[in-house]
């Protein structure tokens, strides 16, 4: 069992959470929880957020990832719980007393100002007062490190989408905040603008070497951009991990539904294998998994993801070690780069493969009404734990 910072059990999906030592910790949720009402907005938050690094929280709407981070801001204050900058419990604490800056979904930029006025605000607010050099030094270099050198002087409804997105960082950072709050701030921008500005952030977070702390509900933004990720649902802490970790070894299928895509299936464990143990399906067949936990129960849940199976004509042969589960092509989407096939088992029901391009031209692809084997190579799947 581990425990947190003040004694008490932590639940699953945190022990990743305490392997920051505190020393190395720029911010820490201790037994943090926030009610609005009968509404527990955030449960028992367990956490520490490392100097420097890129941290997201990821869930869908009402998760809590948005009250967290608001609390870190102060703009909400803790129903019970700490929350700790540096070590220093700040939940007394106002927003402007604190070295935190946020950027919103919406970016909350001043109409009436200029760029460099926009950016310059919360300089001008300090006391005691800098000198208009200094704060011209400072809007300057900020606006260079998110290159909109020469819009000083432009407002900001002459702006695009992406370029009132960098006058809004350039705000933040101009503080040198040690904790950079983003919310959601990439939701109003087209597909490719986001992409763009994804990039852009994680080099400016990588130059800067400021913490970055971002909510959002879109995991292929958070996986590309994190260097840890904090799922939440249901106001709770799931899992903490690396992308890799979260996409590889989800805690249970909560996790392993919303990070990427998986074909969760039912199945019964008939034997050990090492770390690993041999599962059957419904409908006979034997697949080898993955273990990535103690696990006690016979009846299990299992996850594979879409990419690890492939397909083959009946009549193929099944490699060594493999099985061969058969099933039906109901919808086939190309989507560039590869396949999306989606099948019906009679005995597992729907199932996902995704193909990639180059396999799809060796092989040769399967027509909608195709009776075809679904391959399940030795360890691709994983039993997943139970649920909270």
């Amino acid at each position: 069992m581990a425990f947190g910072g003040m004694g008490e059990p932590m639940r699953k999906g945190e022990e990743s959470a305490a392997g920051v030592h505190p020393l190395d910790a720029v911010a820490e949720f201790v037994h943090t929880s926030k009610r609005f009402g009968e509404v527990l907005a955030a449960d028992r938050l367990n956490l520490r957020i490392r100097r420097g690094e890129f941290l997201s929280f990821l869930g869908p709407s009402g998760c809590g990832k948005t009250t967290a981070l608001r609390m870190l801001a102060g703009f909400e204050t803790p129903s019970s719980g700490q929350i700790l900058l540096d070590g220093r419990e700040v939940e007394d604490l106002p927003p402007y007393r604190r070295p935190v800056n946020m950027v919103f979904q919406h970016y909350a930029l001043f109409p009436h100002m200029s760029v460099a006025e926009n950016i310059g605000y919360g300089l001008r607010q300090r006391r005691p007062r800098l000198s208009r050099d200094e704060i011209a030094a400072r809007v300057g270099r900020a606006l260079s490190t998110v290159r909109l050198d020469g819009f000083a002087g432009r407002r900001i409804w002459e702006m695009s989408g992406g370029q009132q997105q960098r006058v809004a960082l350039a705000r933040a950072i101009v503080n040198e905040p040690k904790l950079l709050l983003l919310d959601e701030p990439m939701a109003a921008l087209d597909a490719k603008l986001r992409a763009e500005m994804q990039r852009e952030l994680l080099d400016l977070q990588r130059s800067l070497g400021i913490t970055f702390v971002l909510v959002t509900h879109d995991q292929e933004e958070a996986l590309s951009m994190s260097d840890r990720i904090v799922i939440m649902g249901e106001s709770r802490i799931v899992q903490v991990g690396s992308p890799q970790e979260l996409y590889d070894r989800p805690v249970n299928r909560y996790v392993a539904d919303f990070v990427g895509r998986a074909n969760i299936l039912p199945g019964e464990i008939v034997g050990r294998e090492g770390a690993g143990a041999k599962v059957a399906l419904p409908g006979g067949a034997t697949v080898r998994v993955r273990l990535e936990h103690d696990e006690t129960r016979a009846r299990v849940e299992l996850a594979v993801r879409p990419e690890v199976l492939t397909l083959a004509g009946l009549d193929a042969p099944v490699p060594a070690g493999a099985a061969a589960l058969p099933a039906i092509v109901t919808h086939r989407t190309f989507l560039g780069d590869h396949t999306e096939y989606l099948l019906r088992s009679e005995t597992l029901g729907p199932l996902q493969v995704l193909v990639p391009r180059q396999a799809e031209r060796a092989e040769g692809g399967h027509d909608v009404g195709a009776a075809v084997h679904v391959i399940w190579a030795s360890g691709s799947g994983l039993v997943l734990g139970p649920g909270d």
